[in-house]
């Protein structure tokens, strides 16, 4: 379990950047004028590092500092240690104080968010993931927001249907056919919280022949016989899947397909006479 939470942050990581203003927007009705990260390491008796630390200028002129945590874990304790952030970020920087948590598991969180004692009062809210609408992250033209797609609410019925929308929307949204693998391994990462991984092995394969056109029977066949001729039928075949399934541009599908732009539009062409 430890080696998987740790797959997820490193992921969140390297994504968190591109990730970070459709969140606000979209998730925690932020609107972010400006924003300026904060260090983050909080010394005092203890050392913390948030995961999200940033100063915010909203729409009206508020300046706050805002304190976002990615869960994976339903953890018991995390009231404390929210509060323990606050009180450190509140008498470092002297300005108002916004946390949130971010649950990522596929269940509704259970953690305590409240304290209430004789002399103190403590609460932060959590956003789950699990319940939000995945067509909001869908439409974003960043992959890596694409991603989240998987992590929100798919509702029960055409989930093979909605996972190939997912992979093919980062085939889209992805630029070269390096960061498209590279967003699809992360998607197959991201896919095992919600023990998606079969069912996404199930919606790749269903549409492999746009993600890897050397796999194709074509392909393969001109290669045993040492025939130029089998790849480019491969080459032909994957690029009117791609201008069928999806509504790439033309040097969009001629990145991913390895041709000219050219040959995309003799493609498009042929597909229009046929």
């Amino acid at each position: 379990m430890r080696k998987q939470v740790n797959q997820y942050d490193k992921i969140l990581r390297e994504n968190l950047e591109a990730i970070i203003p459709g969140l606000l927007e979209n998730v925690l009705g932020i609107t972010a004028v400006e924003s300026e990260e904060l260090p983050d390491d909080l010394q005092h008796t203890k050392e913390r590092k948030p995961d999200v630390l940033k100063k915010i200028v909203n729409e009206t002129g508020d300046e706050f500092v805002l304190q976002i945590e990615f869960q994976v874990a339903d953890e018991p304790d995390m009231v404390y240690r929210m509060a323990e952030y606050y009180i450190m970020l509140e008498r470092k920087y002297r300005l108002p104080v916004r946390q949130f948590v971010v649950f990522l598991g596929a269940t509704t969180p259970q953690m305590p968010t409240r304290l209430n004692r004789l002399t103190l009062t403590f609460e932060f809210p959590i956003v789950s993931f699990a319940t939000l609408d995945y067509h909001l992250f869908l439409r974003s033209n960043q992959p890596e927001e694409v991603l989240l797609s998987i992590l929100a609410n798919l509702g029960t019925t055409d989930m093979e249907a909605k996972l190939v929308q997912i992979v093919q929307r980062v085939g889209e949204t992805s630029q070269g056919d390096f960061s498209f693998r590279k967003h699809i391994n992360q998607l197959r990462v991201l896919a095992q919280l919600r023990n998606l991984g079969i069912k996404l092995k199930e919606a790749m394969d269903s549409i492999e022949k746009l993600i890897s056109p050397e796999k194709d029977v074509f392909y393969l066949m001109g290669e045993e016989k040492g025939e130029q001729r089998g790849q480019m039928k491969a080459e032909e075949r994957f690029v009117r899947n791609l201008l069928a399934e999806t509504n790439m541009p033309a040097d969009r599908v001629a990145k991913l397909a390895g041709v000219s732009v050219e040959f995309v539009e003799q493609v498009r062409q042929k597909m229009a006479n046929d």
